[in-house]
């Protein structure tokens, strides 16, 4: 039996095409290598909703990708859907259910971009559909250069958990998203905000440790996001 807290890893999915003539899920191995090099066990999870229990009986903590799609949002109320938006269903139902089953049982969880969003979701919050028609003068936040540079910086809120583990009040960031936080889910609190105003960062201070991050850590980019994985990892010990 392993001695590394083991960290469960949600993938991404597509449709035939490119890598393979049938479906297939996909993870960039980033995600892995950051979760190893934090000391931590990686475990990819395929979307399978009726097994999120069972994988909830091996793992230590939660790990909620990003990629390129969206929220429906039918799931936090909204009349209507914008025209940029794009669901994966199967994708989302599992990522629910593991994630109300992390959430369930305390389990330490990191929600990373898409993930940060479903996270404010499950909690009961909503979200800016796209953010060019809702957020006035906003910054590149689909950046143009590649994402293991910075594209802007966010402002860590003083006295949040993400602030004590960065160890600083401002960090430069990496940025692919259209999409992002509107309304804090009840209980949780803004912990990083961009310069337009976008919410980039929530965590849940009732929990152990539950914490959403707008951008992607993975790269590491920051000597922040490398503390962010090993206070993840740290978390997921006990």
């Amino acid at each position: 039996m392993s001695t590394l807290p083991v960290i469960g890893i949600t993938l991404d999915s597509e449709e035939p095409g490119g890598y393979a003539a049938f479906p297939w899920y996909a993870l960039r191995r980033n995600y892995c290598g950051a979760v190893a090099a934090a000391g931590g066990l990686p475990m990819a999870l395929p979307h399978e909703p009726e097994l999120a229990g069972e994988y909830l009986e091996v793992i230590d903590g939660l790990v909620v990708t990003g990629g390129a799609f969206d929220v429906d949002p039918a799931l936090f109320g909204a009349p209507e859907r914008h025209a940029s938006v794009t669901t994966k269903a199967r994708r989302t139902a599992f990522e629910l259910a593991i994630l109300r089953g992390a959430l369930a049982r305390d389990l330490p969880i990191l929600g990373i971009c898409g993930g940060q969003q479903l996270l404010n979701v499950a909690l009961g919050g909503t979200l800016i559909q796209h953010i060019p028609d809702e957020v006035a003068d906003a910054l590149a936040h689909e950046q143009p250069n590649p994402r293991d540079q910075a594209g802007h910086e966010v402002a860590l809120v003083p006295g949040t958990l993400l602030a004590a583990i960065a160890g600083t009040d401002r960090i430069a960031v990496n940025s692919a998203h259209h999409q992002a936080v509107k309304a804090v889910a009840p209980g949780c609190v803004a912990d990083a905000i961009a310069a337009d105003g976008v919410i980039e960062g929530i965590e849940d201070p009732s929990r152990r440790f539950c914490i959403g991050v707008q951008w992607h850590p993975e790269f590491i980019i920051s000597a922040a996001d490398a503390a962010l994985w090993t206070a993840f990892i740290e978390a997921c010990r006990t």
